[in-house]
Formats: C-alpha cells, structure tokens, sequence
C-alpha cells in the first residue's frame, strides 16, 4: 500500500494540500499531530508543556510508524519537526512511500505565518523572520529527503495538487 507523505514547514500547507489531495484522489488523509492528539488525548502544546519534548519525539514516531505500517493507502502530512527526529527522515525514500517536500520562501512562510496566532511555536518570538530562517537552513537536509519537491510560492492549492497527482499517477 502505497503513502503519500507530505513535508514541509508549519505553513507551507501540507494540511491545507492534503486535505485537498483527499478530496481529489479519494484517498483518506490523516495529519500526524492531529492524530497523536487523538491517540495521546492531549493537544501537542499541552503533552509538549506537561510531558516534555523528549517524550512527545519519541510517541511521534511511534505514531508515525504506526501509520506507516497500516495496510492502506494513506496521505500523511508530517509536523514540521517530524522528519528532523529518529531517524524518521529515512522514511522518505521508502519503496512504499512517495514524499513531498512543499517547499516555501522565507517570505512566502513569514506573510502566511505572521498573520496565524494559534502556533505556539511562535509565541515570544521576536524576529519571524531570522527564526524561519535558521529553522528552514537547519530542518532543508532532513525537508530534502523527500523523492519530490514542490515549490508552493505563488501557487494555488489546486495547482499544486495537480503537480502532486500528476507525479503520483506516473508511481502508480
């Protein structure tokens, strides 16, 4: 069974595109963070606050190797962090798997996020700018496993979820 994963950094769209891919390919899409706030009944920012970080890299992979392993085709849309951690990056280049890194300019990530108060990842944050930045030059490495990257600047999500299909329909 084949997945679609879907990489990128927070607001690059990858749950706005998967849930649009869904749509489009019929094929059911699962976020991993709203997943493991299902499975761990806390939202992310309370199991990072209540349990630590450590704890919620380790149940994040688990979560993702779960669904990984289920016996169905899936679209995944990762956390920004997902693939920096255990290895989870290898994943990537899986025989089963076809990844998508959506990749955004700085700028194209600090208009979309300067303008969404609900990631507490940028709470206290000073400089947007250099902080996506530095996240972006030290998560790409990990972002570049993908087997495709997708440049989302300027681009409607139909659009890009037309470069998707069309890739995915030459895997199939």
């Amino acid at each position: 069974m084949k997945k679609i994963i879907l990489v990128g950094y927070m607001g690059s769209g990858k749950t706005t595109v998967g849930n649009a891919l869904s749509q489009k390919l019929n094929i059911e899409f699962v976020d991993l963070d709203r997943f493991i706030e299902e499975q761990e009944d806390l939202k992310i920012a309370d199991i990072f606050s209540q349990k630590g970080e450590i704890y919620f890299r380790k149940r994040e992979n688990i979560h993702f190797n779960e669904l990984l392993n289920l016996d169905k085709n899936l679209i995944i849309s990762l956390g920004g962090g997902t693939p920096c951690y255990a290895n989870n990056h290898l994943h990537l280049q899986d025989e089963e798997v076809l990844s998508f890194y959506l990749k955004a300019s700085i700028k194209t990530l600090l208009t979309r996020l300067s303008l969404d108060t609900s990631r507490p990842l940028l709470n206290g944050v000073n400089d947007l700018k250099s902080y996506i930045g530095q996240h972006l030059f030290e998560r790409s490495y990990y972002y570049n496993y993908s087997k495709y990257i997708i440049e989302i600047n300027n681009k409607s999500i139909d659009y890009i979820c037309s470069e998707i299909s069309t890739i995915i329909y030459k895997n199939i």
